[in-house]
């Protein structure tokens, strides 16, 4: 919900929010793109994507999700 992402996520289209269980699936599927908040224990979208595979890393990180943590609000 984008009412309720990480404020440290990059402005962008992706986002973590707070349903996030630290699941480590998204820094796996797509490492450029995400990082781990080590105080908080959750991830983050540190980079947007730049390229058409980042994208559909993102992409498959978000489908992934076993919480349904990340979003994509289009922006």
């Amino acid at each position: 919900d984008v009412a309720n992402k990480y404020p440290e996520n990059a402005a962008g289209k992706f986002y973590v929010d707070e349903q996030c269980i630290d699941c480590d699936l998204c820094r796996e599927t797509a490492p450029a793109n995400f990082k781990r908040n080590d105080d908080g224990g959750h991830s983050y979208v540190y980079k947007q994507p730049e390229s058409p595979e980042e994208e559909a890393l993102c992409k498959e990180a978000m489908e992934g999700c076993p919480v349904e943590a990340i979003g994509n609000d289009g922006a």
